[in-house]
C-alpha cells in the first residue's frame, strides 16, 4: 500500500519542516522523472511511481544522517501501513542488495543493520524498485541530469563511488530506455 499523491505531498512537506534541505527538491525531481518514465510503460502505474519517488528519502525527516535515513523512512512509513512506499525507502539505495555498497557512513545499530540486510534479501526487486533507483541516480535538486553527472556529484561529495553500483545504474538506465522504446527516459 502507498498513500495518495495529496497525502504523500503532505508527508513530504511536514518532513521538510522537521529537517529542511535540498533532499525535498531532489525527491520532487525523482517523483517527476518516475512519473514520466512510468507513463511510457504499459505495465506501470505512473501515480504509484510518483508517490514512491516523492517518499523515497522521507527518512531524512529525522535529521542529517546517512544510511539511517533508509531504515528511518522504512519504519516511519510502516507505521501507517504504507508497505510499498516503505520498501522503496529501503531499496532505493541498494541496487545490488549489498549493504556494503552504501555510499556514506553506517550510522545505525547492529540490529538495524541486520534488519536492512534481512529485508533486502527478502525482496525480489520489481520495476518500481528499479525505477526509483534509476531516478535517484539522475535527479539533482534542480532537475534531472545525465547519469554520469549525478554519480560524479556523489563521488565528489563522498570521495568514492563503487564501480559495481555505477555499472548497475548504467544498466538500469538502458533497461528503462529499452522498455520505453529507446526514447530518452527523463
Amino acid at each position: 500500500m502507498f498513500p495518495k499523491r495529496e497525502k504523500a505531498i503532505e508527508i513530504l512537506e511536514e518532513s521538510n519542516l522537521l529537517n529542511p534541505g535540498p533532499w525535498k527538491d531532489h525527491s520532487i525531481v525523482v517523483a517527476e522523472c518516475a512519473y514520466k518514465i512510468a507513463s511510457k510503460c504499459d505495465d506501470m502505474d505512473e501515480e504509484k511511481a510518483y508517490v514512491l519517488g516523492l517518499l523515497h528519502d522521507v527518512g531524512r525527516r529525522f535529521g542529517v544522517t546517512y544510511i539511517a535515513h533508509v531504515i528511518d523512512g522504512y519504519n516511519y512509513l510502516m507505521e501507517f501501513g504504507y508497505d510499498e512506499a516503505a520498501r522503496i525507502c529501503m531499496t532505493h539505495s541498494f541496487q545490488l542488495k549489498d549493504i556494503n555498497e552504501y555510499i556514506g557512513e553506517i550510522d545505525i545499530s547492529y540490529s538495524d543493520k541486520e534488519k536492512i540486510i534481512n529485508l533486502l534479501n527478502g525482496y525480489e526487486y520489481d520495476d518500481y524498485d528499479r525505477l526509483i533507483q534509476l531516478c535517484d541516480s539522475i535527479s539533482m535538486p534542480t532537475g534531472p541530469v545525465d547519469i554520469a553527472i549525478r554519480m560524479n556529484d556523489v563521488k565528489t561529495r563522498y570521495g568514492y563511488y563503487p564501480q559495481d553500483k555505477w555499472n548497475k545504474n548504467i544498466e538500469l538506465k538502458k533497461y528503462f530506455e529499452d522498455k520505453v522504446g529507446g526514447l530518452e527516459i527523463c
